[in-house]
């Protein structure tokens, strides 16, 4: 009997790869420290508090663009509502830091202000396990992965694809975003939750606390990083990518693609989830503003300038984006849109294969 033999298991990182990998961690966890805490402020080597909050939320965003990569690059669904995701990780870390406010609000009231100007006597029920660091971060995880298990299952039961279901996710989005903006939701309504103290009992606004979100979030993503570059190159991963090449011959193959588009699309939503609780304590701010669809179709673009199908392009497509957009905004606030067009436009003429491909390919010249 003739024996059918697998392809070998390609290595996790080659070992350029893994010396890339350990020089990020170090740069997260002891240079991007020492640079902040213990160089003088007046040193050329200093990084600045504004430097430490803006690499941070870059690195939020970059956990969103990899998760976009995992169901749109390799599983060839263009999703147009991660926003939401993202911001239902921040609300639940936003209601568990509003609660750690305490009665050093301006109305003095074990109920967050916002609350009290409504004329609330008790907290709405979902906010019942929001006083809990524990439960907080089970929200984080459960209620974008649920939201998303709900809605995938229903839309991919449904064989709903391609731009269809583009639409339907930015309908998602859009839908959330206006729930949110209502007073009686219980989610701060247009402005939403800000003017945070503190976190475990510890003060949010000093510079070791900053520094230690920082280093979370830069874990985080390498963690992220590390668990997608696994997921891909395993048998799921493959099934994926066959999934996204020809979703037909797959069903004809014998597995059921629905149970697998589900299962990436609900850990492509945690991600987001965890990406936007992280962000929330660093930023200061959440609010319905987070789940327009502008900034799911950011997403996406991130994904493209850096590349998709890469993993480390859309992190850095992420970063390349952000960090012009940091600049432009300050610089030319008036252009920043024009550039953000321009910059798609070029990549989908130009550059279909992102900043990585461009890469890849000089290289491939050059030997």
């Amino acid at each position: 009997m003739t024996r059918i033999s697998l392809p070998p298991q390609t290595q996790l990182f080659s070992a350029g790869g893994w010396v890339a990998f350990c020089v990020a961690l170090i740069a997260v966890c002891a240079v991007a420290p020492l640079l902040n805490l213990v160089v003088p402020r007046g040193s050329l080597f200093h990084l600045s508090d504004y430097a430490v909050a803006l690499v941070g939320k870059i690195m939020c965003y970059a956990i969103c663009a990899l998760a976009m990569d995992l169901v749109w690059g390799y599983t060839g669904i263009l999703s147009l509502g991660h926003g939401v995701f993202f911001a239902l990780g921040g609300y639940a870390m936003g209601m568990y830091l509003m609660r750690q406010i305490g009665r050093d609000g301006n109305y003095k009231s074990d109920l967050p202000d916002f609350m009290v100007f409504l004329d609330w006597k008790t907290l709405p029920w979902h906010w019942t396990f929001s006083g809990s660091f524990i439960a907080t971060l089970f929200l984080i995880v459960a209620v974008p992965g649920l939201v998303a298990f709900v809605f995938g299952y229903f839309a991919f039961r449904s064989r709903i694809k391609g731009v269809y279901f583009s639409i339907i996710t930015q309908a998602m989005t859009y839908a959330a975003m206006l729930l949110f903006f209502r007073n009686e939701t219980g989610f701060g309504g247009n402005n939403g939750f800000t003017d945070f103290k503190r976190i475990l009992g510890t003060p949010i606004a000093t510079p070791a606390m900053r520094m230690t979100l920082f280093v979370l979030t830069g874990l985080t993503l390498l963690a992220f990083f590390l668990f997608a570059r696994w997921l891909v190159r395993s048998k799921f991963g493959r099934v994926l990518q066959a999934i996204r090449d020809a979703e037909t011959r797959v069903m004809f193959s014998g597995y059921n693609p629905i149970g697998y588009k589900l299962t990436i699309w609900v850990i492509s939503a945690i991600m987001c989830g965890v990406a936007g609780a992280l962000y929330v304590p660093q930023v200061g701010i959440i609010n319905p503003g987070e789940m327009s669809p502008a900034n799911s179709i950011e997403i996406a673009i991130w994904a493209a300038v850096g590349g998709r199908a890469t993993l480390i392009g859309p992190i850095i497509g992420a970063f390349i984006v952000n960090g012009a957009k940091s600049w432009l905004t300050e610089a030319y606030p008036e252009f920043w849109l024009y550039f953000l067009g321009a910059l798609f436009i070029a990549v989908t003429l130009f550059l279909p294969n992102g900043v990585v491909g461009l890469v890849r390919k000089l290289k491939g010249g050059l030997r």
